[in-house]
């Protein structure tokens, strides 16, 4: 069965994954309407597509002619997501769903929602989980180094979104709204841009893959933030601990994600390259026992992530097979990045943080 899906956001997200990879699978999708609060990228993404174009998502929901949408606007995505699931609308949410609990709390048809944690879905960590086969983890290690946004684009040519201020206004007020409640009013702009660009934009990543392995963290132990900006946090898991170091430099020749599990029988390593690079693949190494020594296995697959992402995303919306990452699972993630701020910032920090 093919769904058709609308596409809000037509940016970085859009042009060098969503879109691509959308149009190589016919069989699954046609998308029928793209939304952006620049005429022109709408416009463009809508003669490429042949989809209908729209500057305004509300008006794009009031139109409908999809079965589904994917959002990929920037900043939070509460708002949007609540109002398509009210529309009846399946939805694939790029995270994070949005930057308070409150934004979500009671939000309706939950169980048509996915939340785009691509990583979850890549064929390294899939064959990690197995590999893993329940086993209890000691130890959860996350080491991120993240270059300039530029140096990971360089060969993709990205075309840049550019609305007036009029169009893109009411989104940062309600953005900041968002971040008044979860951080508290009072927040100084340096933890908002932390919380939301860093935590919520990027390391969710690696909270999303904790979850994976061995279910949220039971505590935010220990938290700091130096020059860079660098982050490290640290706690207790179910039955082990966790440390997530994210370093953001500018210099660095290339992204680099590695996450770490050991157990008792020995070690999971993977290795994820920059998320701009289809069918790069993660490399997986293994470590365990072999008589007096240790075996290492290592394993490679060019299958796509986001693409094994739409094809549950797909089943969801046929089958109503349930997402890897649905409503709770984002939620977790929000109070985890609630968490980690407070510890870091401490009084300077307030509302929903306080009592993550």
């Amino acid at each position: 069965m093919r769904v058709n899906v609308a596409v809000a956001g037509l940016g970085v997200a859009a042009q060098v994954m969503y879109l691509p990879l959308l149009a190589r699978r016919p069989e699954l999708f046609e998308i029928t309407a793209v939304c952006d609060l620049d005429p022109a990228r709408a416009d463009l993404a809508a003669r490429r597509t042949g989809a209908r174009a729209f500057t305004d998502p509300w008006a794009m929901l009031g139109h409908g002619g999809f079965d589904a949408l994917v959002v990929l606007t920037a900043g939070s995505h509460g708002a949007l997501v609540a109002a398509a699931l009210s529309s009846g609308h399946a939805v694939l949410c790029e995270k994070p769903l949005a930057y308070s609990r409150a934004e979500v709390a009671g939000l309706d048809h939950a169980d048509r929602l996915m939340v785009g944690y691509m990583k979850q879905y890549d064929p390294a960590v899939r064959r990690a989980v197995a590999l893993l086969d329940g086993r209890a983890i000691r130890h959860f290690d996350v080491t991120v180094l993240h270059p300039t946004g530029e140096s990971q684009l360089a060969f993709a040519r990205v075309l840049p979104s550019r609305p007036s201020a009029e169009a893109l206004e009411p989104w940062l007020r309600a953005d900041e709204e968002a971040l008044d409640t979860a951080l508290g009013p009072a927040a100084p702009a340096p933890w908002r841009s932390l919380y939301a660009d860093v935590v919520l934009g990027s390391l969710c990543h690696d909270l999303a893959l904790m979850r994976t392995f061995a279910g949220p963290p039971a505590t935010v132990e220990h938290a700091a933030v130096w020059e860079g900006p660098s982050i490290e946090a640290a706690g207790a898991l179910e039955h082990g601990r966790y440390g997530l170091r994210w370093h953001y430099l500018p210099g660095h020749p290339a992204y680099r994600e590695t996450v770490a599990v050991h157990h008792e029988d020995g070690s999971l390593e993977l290795v994820f390259p920059s998320p701009y690079l289809l069918n790069a693949p993660t490399v997986l190494t293994a470590a365990s026992p072999s008589g007096a020594g240790e075996t290492r296995a290592v394993f490679r697959d060019v299958s796509e992530a986001f693409e094994l992402q739409l094809e549950a995303f797909h089943a969801l919306v046929t089958e109503g097979t349930p997402p890897l990452t649905g409503l709770g699972g984002a939620l977790a993630d929000i109070v985890t990045a609630q968490a980690i701020i407070r510890a870091a910032a401490g009084n300077a920090i307030g509302g929903e943080a306080n009592d993550a």
